[in-house]
Parts: C-alpha cells; structure tokens; sequence
C-alpha cells in the first residue's frame, strides 16, 4: 500500500513530453540574437548564409528570466561535460569563413 502511494507520487511529478517528427529534425542555426525586458527574454535563431544579402529568423523562443537563468546554466554544465569528452572548443573572435562557392554554383543567364 504505501508503495503503491510512493509510485502515485512520483508519477504526479514526471512530465510527458512529446516531440513530433518535424521538431525532431531540428532547425540549422548559425547566428542568435537575445533581447529583453523587465518580465521576458526573447531569443531569436538565424540562418545567416554568405553571398545572401538577407538572413532569416529561424525560431523565436521567448521565456522568462528566470528560465533564462536556468538554460544559461544549463548550457555551462553541457558546455564543460562536452570539454571533458571531447577538449575545448576553440573560439574566435572573427567571423566564420565560407568557402567562396558555398551553396553550389553561381548560373548567369
């Protein structure tokens, strides 16, 4: 009986998550743009492709601060358990390069 309970309890705390195919896939993002107020963060995912003038937002997740707060935790500890798998990842400070024929080929008419 009382375990009966214990499991009743736990179940209530579990959270069911679906996650459709097409979100499973993913969406390609190479830029990201945060702004905020007082009570939201927003997040905004870009595709930025070279040779194209203009760059598509992607996503745009809003969340709260403190949920803001937490993803930024929560990317340092991914962040530092990926490091010690796999060393550290190497960053600069000057823009990507793309090879000059990213894309495929350039047609004139």
């Amino acid at each position: 009986m009382a375990d009966e309970q214990k499991d009743k309890k736990v179940n209530a705390n579990q959270i069911n998550i679906e996650l459709s195919e097409d979100v499973a896939e993913g969406v390609y993002a190479n830029l990201a743009m945060i702004a905020h107020s007082n009570s939201e963060f927003v997040i905004d995912f870009i595709r930025l492709m070279p040779g194209v003038p203009k760059a598509k937002v992607k996503s745009r997740i809003v969340i709260t601060p403190e949920h803001a707060k937490r993803l930024l935790t929560a990317l340092n500890e991914n962040i530092q358990k990926y490091e010690d798998t796999f060393g550290p990842i190497k960053k600069t400070d000057e823009a990507p390069k793309f090879p000059i024929n990213f894309g495929g080929t350039i047609g004139e008419a």
